[in-house]
């Protein structure tokens, strides 16, 4: 079934019913998004939350030389939005492309608040992940500003190894924030 990962997730937070299993599920709809193509570009409004079935995704912005700054990938049983754009309706800073052939559950604004309504231990279960994930940006800060580029490559190529064989070099680069050549020095040197 297409929502037993969603399911899976799901139950390693929160314990819900048969019936609320259905009716969690009923609020998300598939989305397939082709390899290069957008799920969402700066400047429009994050209309969804995303729940990543297969595939990979990156974020990214992109500053006024036309440089591509990456802030996060996602992939399988991973979440991915524009949290900014999404909660207060506004324009998006973000890129979120699809890295790969890849299919995505979404879940409107709109739906997620009725979901809340209609089961309320889902508000605990979005309140865990929003917490999971601070701490996860928390963390990437601190190692961002006390390891060497080098380092952080080793961190990054050792801990998701599945991202890491996805990308380019500039797109490696670009999540690391160095230069393409310069990670290419680290890597002969590794």
């Amino acid at each position: 079934m297409i929502y037993d990962l969603l399911l899976a997730h799901i139950n390693n937070i929160v314990r819900l019913t048969k019936t609320e299993q259905e009716q969690f599920c009923s609020y998300f709809q598939p989305k397939s998004i082709a390899k290069k193509a957008y799920l969402l570009q700066q400047g429009e409004t994050c209309k969804f939350e995303g729940f990543v079935l297969d595939g990979c995704f990156r974020t990214f912005t992109l500053d006024k030389k036309g440089n591509e700054n990456t802030l996060f990938f996602a992939m399988q049983d991973w979440w991915l939005m524009d949290i900014d754009s999404f909660m207060n309706n506004k324009p998006s800073e973000l890129n979120i492309q699809a890295l790969e052939d890849s299919t995505v559950l979404i879940i409107s604004q709109k739906d997620k608040d009725a979901l809340y309504e209609a089961i309320p231990s889902a508000e605990k279960l979005f309140r865990i992940m929003f917490q999971k994930s601070v701490v996860a940006w928390q963390r990437r800060l601190v190692r961002n500003q006390s390891l060497t580029a080098k380092e952080r490559y080793r961190h990054f190529t050792s801990k998701y190894p599945e991202i890491a064989s996805k990308l380019t070099d500039r797109q490696t680069s670009s999540y690391l924030g160095i230069t393409h050549e310069f990670l290419s020095k680290i890597k002969k040197e590794s």
